[in-house]
């Protein structure tokens, strides 16, 4: 029983030893399974992670788009109630001058179901019944499939006056993707929750090819996205929340990666994404509730897997590791372990009584300290002559000042002799690392996107400005001012609404102050309604305009929110994102920036100014990849296209990042190695800093104390730290301790009884 209550039962120095040996044999095979795998997959993680964040911008945009055109229709249908009974044939006239957005309207008679007015493609109406108009869901959008197969959205909204049957106000658009340049063999489809495949983009400009092979090509892939459209409603039936891991972020409905099959070397990749509200809690998304799933496609080209010199290189490293492990937990079983057990073994054996042997005292270190403070304790309780500060305890103590120190630090330098090199030299990558021409493809497509969803935001600002200018009565200025109040609340991208005359002063106005002057052009064209001013000031100031009809020199200004562009320039995956000017000054930015800065590199400059395309000779390749240096930085610059006010004001879109963001087979090798390094650094501070607290630092202060006790402190009492070796040790000095203490007392009393007894005589 008393041996078995001297043994350490936890701590010590064999855990962390064995921890040590545990830890780097789980390195070793980390190393070896990751540093140097037999092959990269066909398809880089990059790859297939842009082809997503391509279909989730898609889905952004469709769902936008689709809301604004139902916002946009009620709001006509409100000004026009809130006014006078207008002509219909009047209100598609204004209607299409306003929005150039629907691909048809028509004005029916709701009791006699008779068309009044129409515009544009002529639109179905057999779809339309009781339920559509009355029902639980009446006017809700609905999509109707056209004789040519084609599919329409129909929106809906009531007219109605005092005195006049009610009308029904009836707007069709297409479900087309955004008109933006895909390239070659990429596509966009829109797909219905079975599967349907309503419509596409892209394709249209793969069937001007004239070769046979691209022809069986663009076969293919028309036969993959319909395979992957199938497959991607199905996935997008889950819910939202259980789609994704729990905790993680991103977007907001359902979206995730496809692989179809491969044809001549390339292989079809597919990012999904349904349409979704911004903001999850919100319900009013008319798109968002339509069941739609945008899907992206593109042909990539399979990658080769590696040679079999990557996975010797794992193994290598994983080898070298284990070896050096080895080494290490010899040295510290020699050098730590094997003294340390002695010294409890030797320790224990003086607190039993055994004392006819001499101690075996170690060569070095603190253990050599305390073993020659056991070997005079243990003459000076046989009885020996040996006098406290006698003996060798000095000379060990001044010879082992750095004590356990060094075999520590030997194995952290043994150890480190790893590390660092597989950290900080294998694997390495420079600027002329290969990016898949996929990406820089996306890259340019995506930012394309992004200036096309700009684009069109503005145009929706100034539209919803035209729109506005019908309510305003310039003669009754608190209706005025609460018409803008209640357009300020319904619109969030604006800051301020303000009503000027032809002097520039201000007649009416909702929000903050305007933060610059709105001076009319003569002559203006649609260009000069978006303007851009605030030169000098910490915010580029956006206005946009619309003339009030019927009051000549009147005009409503509103002052754009530079954060509501920043919001529609953030994107995952598309890297920095700045909106710059004809001078290419920044207007707006994804991440910070300072108003009208520069761009941070000439070479973006240069890219912009190109119009986004090859510069020519430089550091720029084709106006998309610059390497400059050891880093390399894909870049895309799209400029405004398309229709609308926005379209000539001569912004640009441009987006550059790292390549060291994506997700390929050179930049993972490297991060794999560093991150091995780095666990290799973790193992040393866990091990061998729980050696030098829990062992080191104890038997230090072990030295100390055996060496006073030697000397003759029979007064401090020892306590043991942890239940361990050194812990073992120190109980056992303590009952030396004691025993001497006792030894002391009766020799003082025999000592004492002589005198006592010849006082007597």
């Amino acid at each position: 029983m008393r041996r078995r209550a001297d043994m350490p039962l936890l701590g010590g120095i064999r855990p962390p030893i064995a921890l040590l040996c545990l830890l780097i044999l789980a390195l070793a095979g980390l190393t070896a399974k990751v540093l140097g795998p037999a092959g990269d997959p066909v398809v880089p993680k990059a790859v297939l992670g842009s082809q997503q964040h391509f279909a989730e911008d898609g889905a952004i945009a469709l769902r936008a788009s689709i809301d604004e055109r139902v916002t946009d229709l009620d709001r006509t249908a409100a000004a026009l109630n809130a006014g006078k009974p207008a002509d219909p044939e009047r209100v598609l006239s204004d209607l299409s001058n306003t929005y150039q957005k629907w691909t048809g309207t028509t004005v029916l008679d709701l009791e006699s179901g008779k068309v009044l007015a129409a515009r544009g493609e002529t639109i179905p109406l057999a779809w339309l019944d009781k339920d559509v108009l009355t029902g639980e869901n009446a006017l809700t959008p609905r999509m109707v499939r056209l004789k040519t197969g084609d599919v329409r959205l129909m929106t809906m909204a009531l007219l109605d006056w005092k005195d006049r049957p009610q009308q029904l106000l009836i707007a069709s658009n297409s479900l087309s993707v955004p008109a933006i340049n895909l390239g070659p063999f990429r596509a966009m489809a829109v797909v219905a929750r079975g599967g349907e495949v309503l419509a596409t983009a892209g394709f249209e400009q793969a069937e001007a090819l004239n070769s046979d092979a691209e022809r069986s090509e663009l076969n293919f892939l028309q036969k993959q996205m319909s395979r992957l459209s199938d497959r991607s409603a199905k996935e997008t039936e889950e819910d939202p929340v259980s789609a994704r891991e729990p905790g993680s972020r991103g977007y907001p409905g359902v979206s995730g990666t496809l692989l179809g099959d491969s044809y001549n070397g390339r292989i079809a990749t597919a990012g999904y994404a349904s349409l979704a509200s911004a903001d999850p809690a919100q319900r009013g998304s008319v798109g968002a509730g339509l069941g739609l799933t945008v899907v992206a496609m593109l042909p990539v080209v399979q990658e080769h897997a590696v040679g079999q010199e990557r996975e010797l290189y794992g193994l290598v490293a994983a080898g070298i590791l284990v070896l050096f492990g080895l080494v290490a937990a010899a040295l510290l079983w020699v050098a730590v372990q094997r003294p340390l057990l002695g010294l409890f073994l030797e320790s224990r054996r003086l607190a039993r009584g055994d004392l006819t042997r001499p101690v075996e005292v170690p060569r070095w270190g603190e253990t050599a300290r305390v073993g020659a403070a056991l070997e005079r304790l243990r003459v000076q309780l046989s009885g020996g002559a040996a006098e406290p500060g006698s003996g060798d305890g000095v000379g060990v103590g001044r010879r082992g000042r750095l004590g356990l120190r060094v075999p520590l630090a030997l194995t952290a330098v043994l150890l480190l002799l790893w590390c660092v090199p597989v950290g900080l030299l294998l694997n390495r990558t420079d600027a002329s690392v290969s990016v898949p021409s996929s990406m820089v493809s996306d890259q340019r497509d995506r930012t394309d996107l992004v200036a096309d969803r700009v684009r069109r935001a503005l145009n929706e600002a100034q539209a919803d400005l035209v729109s506005i200018t019908r309510l305003i009565d310039v003669d009754d200025p608190d209706a005025t001012t609460g018409v803008l109040d209640d357009a300020l609340r319904k619109h969030t991208r604006y800051g301020s609404l303000y009503v000027v005359d032809k002097g520039g002063d201000v007649v009416a106005r909702a929000g903050e102050e305007p933060s610059a002057e709105w001076a009319e052009d003569e002559g203006a064209k649609d260009a000069s309604l978006i303007r851009v001013a605030g030169e000098g000031g910490k915010k580029p100031v956006i206005q946009a305009a619309a003339a009030v009809p019927d009051e000549k020199g009147l005009t409503l200004v509103g002052e754009i929110r530079v954060e509501f562009l920043n919001s529609l320039l953030a994107r995952p995956g598309l890297g920095e994102v700045r909106v710059v000017d004809a001078k290419t000054r920044t207007i707006a930015a994804s991440d910070g920036f300072l108003a009208f800065e520069d761009l941070p590199r000439q070479s973006l400059t240069d890219l912009v100014r190109a119009g986004g395309v090859k510069v020519g000779a430089g550091p720029v390749e084709n106006g998309l990849l610059i390497r400059e240096g050891r880093s390399v930085t894909v870049a895309a610059a799209a400029p405004f296209s398309g229709g609308g006010v926005a379209a000539d004001v001569g912004w640009t879109v441009v987006s550059w990042q790292n390549a060291k963001h994506f997700e390929i087979a050179p930049y993972e090798r490297e991060d794999r190695s560093v991150l091995a390094g780095m666990l290799g650094l973790a193992l040393i501070v866990v091990c061998l800093g729980w050696i030098h607290l829990v062992v080191v630092r104890p038997l230090r202060a072990l030295a100390s104390g055996a060496e006073k006790l030697a000397d003759g402190d029979l007064k401090t009492v020892l306590y043991p730290r942890y239940h361990d070796e050194v812990g073992a040790v120190v109980r056992s000095l303590e009952l030396v301790r004691q025993q001497l203490q006792a030894r002391r007392q009766n020799q003082a009393r025999r000592s004492a009884e002589p005198r006592l007894g010849a006082g007597g005589r």
